[in-house]
Parts: structure tokens; C-alpha cells; sequence
């Protein structure tokens, strides 16, 4: 899979397939997260590989899932792992740009793997800080779930909301028209 077919593949997944992910391919997804960018290369990001069942079952129940829809995976969907993204403070006070660009290299990764996942920053960050065992110079930046997908998941260009929504199981997820948001030389108005 080349890296513009990962990017249109890659969707955000809720509900996963009960099978193990092999240790190996999540070690290759964060080691693609460790080379991914960093604002003046201080690197502050650091990783939790989660595949534990019982700690991976904490985490899941400190989760906030989908806010457009009404449902939750349930636990028997649950991600088969875990990715906490954390950022020492002691390096960095401001991390933000790293994590995007680390977590989107970690992602398509996993998706070039066959991995689907989900990028989650709704979670209750102090109970999964307790569960993980994490200090307090570390941040907890975001969760990655990781798992093999058991739902499908489709882009269709934007008409008139952003809210994503299910129609026989599959999940649509609008995106803005490229015409709206692409601009040359300068910035012009769209009607």
C-alpha cells in the first residue's frame, strides 16, 4: 500500500475484531511515530504499548466514543490495543504540533499493517494516568486504539454537515469539497 492509498483508506474505527495485534507491528507503528517530525528535533514524546487485557478493559471504560452518535462499542468490540501518547513536560511545555504529526505516521502505519485504529483525545486523562501509572512530568496527550476493523468506515465530500452517521452498519464521514478549501496566491472568499 503506497502512503496516498493508507491516507484515503485510514478512517477512524469504533468497533474492532476480538484478535490479537502482533507485539512486532505496534512496535513498527510507534517506531514510525518516533521519526515523524519535531519543532526544534527536542523530541519530547514517549509511548505506552497497551495490550494487557485487563488494563487494556480500564481504559476502555474511560473512554468517550463517538460524540455524533448514539451508540458505544461494546466491550466485546473493544480495541485489541493501546497507544498512550505522552509528552515530558521536562523537554517540551508545547508538544501539540509533534503528537499530530507523530500520531498520523503511527496510524498509517497500522493501516499499511491492515491495522485499523482511532485517535482519541475524549478519555478521563487523570483515571488513565493512575491505570498507566504515569508521572507527573508526563502528559498524557492522546489514546490510539488499534485493532482489526469490524465495521466499515466511508468518506463522502461534505453538502451540508459535518456530522458523521451510520446507514446499514456503515459509517459516513463528510468531508469539506477540496474546490472549498484549496486557495492559489492568495486567499479568496467562497461562495
Amino acid at each position: 500500500m503506497d502512503v496516498l492509498e493508507a491516507i484515503w483508506k485510514r478512517r477512524s474505527i469504533r468497533r474492532f475484531q476480538q484478535r490479537e495485534i502482533d507485539e512486532k507491528k505496534l512496535i513498527k507503528c510507534v517506531d514510525a511515530a518516533r521519526v515523524a517530525p519535531s519543532a526544534a528535533n527536542l523530541q519530547p514524546l514517549e509511548y505506552i504499548v497497551v495490550r494487557n487485557p485487563e488494563i487494556r478493559k480500564k481504559i476502555f471504560r474511560e473512554i468517550k466514543w463517538a460524540g455524533y452518535l448514539d451508540w458505544n462499542p461494546k466491550e466485546e468490540e473493544a480495541p485489541m490495543a493501546y497507544v498512550a501518547v505522552l509528552k515530558n513536560s521536562n523537554i517540551s511545555s508545547n508538544g501539540k504540533y509533534d503528537v499530530g504529526l507523530a500520531v498520523e505516521n503511527m496510524v498509517l502505519c497500522g493501516m499499511e499493517e491492515g491495522i485499523s485504529s482511532c485517535i482519541i483525545a475524549s478519555f478521563d486523562k487523570q483515571k488513565v494516568r493512575k491505570i498507566l501509572d504515569i508521572p507527573p512530568h508526563m502528559e498524557i496527550e492522546l489514546l490510539v486504539a488499534f485493532g482489526y476493523p469490524a465495521e466499515k468506515s466511508v468518506i463522502e465530500e461534505m453538502e451540508d454537515s459535518i456530522k458523521y452517521y451510520k446507514v446499514n452498519d456503515v459509517l459516513h464521514v463528510p468531508k469539506r469539497k477540496l474546490h472549498d478549501i484549496i486557495h492559489f496566491e492568495h486567499f479568496k472568499e467562497k461562495d
